[in-house]
């Protein structure tokens, strides 16, 4: 396939380029600067695009099989709310007026159900630092639903991820927590990556959120 990739230059951006790299597809990876450093290969072209303006998605889109999403705001120093639905809402318009309809992008997990009646972000220690962007990603997912026009898949990780090995082996769930024997829930960069690349191509879970866990 020929992926459009934005957000390709952060750490869950940058797995998901890799990873369809090494599949045989061909990225081009939108980042605001259209720069990503370290990032060399025959299959991949960097551009220059913002992710929350409807016309630059259009544009861009044109001629991609398929769009995938890493775009987030950096904690701390942007508007969780704007950079995630902004995109979001740009993502949705531009999408249709460029005719490509396949769209699998990243969500959060404090929608995720912990427990009956219970979202992750209703924990009482959910951190404040992410709560702004746990809402806007809550917000977003709403809005996707209400889109039956795209095939779209909206993937939220375990509640934590990070840096470690790709090991291709996981679960995939729905809208519930997926946790381990030992209460811990967790996925790496690699392996979601795995997951998200697999969604792109299997095309199991249109119009629908999973979530990926060990």
């Amino acid at each position: 396939m020929k992926v459009l990739l934005f957000g390709a230059s952060g750490n869950i951006g940058l797995a998901i380029a890799q990873e369809l790299l090494s599949r045989g597809h061909s990225v081009t990876g939108v980042t605001r600067r259209g720069a990503i450093e370290g990032l060399v290969h025959e299959r991949f072209t960097a551009v220059a695009g913002d992710a929350t303006d409807p016309a630059t998605v259009a544009d861009l889109a044109v001629s991609h099989d398929a769009v995938a999403s890493a775009v987030g705001p950096k904690v701390g120093r942007e508007s969780d709310r704007d950079t995630i639905v902004g995109a979001t809402e740009a993502l949705i318009a531009g999408l249709r007026e460029a005719g490509v309809t396949r769209l699998v992008t990243i969500g959060g997990a404090g929608s995720l159900e912990a427990a009956p009646g219970r979202r992750v972000i209703d924990d009482p220690d959910f951190p404040q630092l992410w709560r702004a962007n746990a809402e806007a990603q809550i917000e977003a997912l709403g809005l996707y639903r209400e889109v039956d026009d795209l095939e779209w898949t909206f993937i939220s990780p375990a509640a934590h991820i990070g840096p470690g090995e790709r090991t291709g082996v996981f679960r995939i769930g729905g809208d519930q927590l997926l946790t381990d024997s030992a209460g811990k829930s967790e996925i790496t960069y690699a392996d979601y990556a795995v997951a998200f690349v697999d969604e792109l191509g299997r095309n199991t879970a249109i119009r629908r959120r999973i979530t990926v866990a060990y």
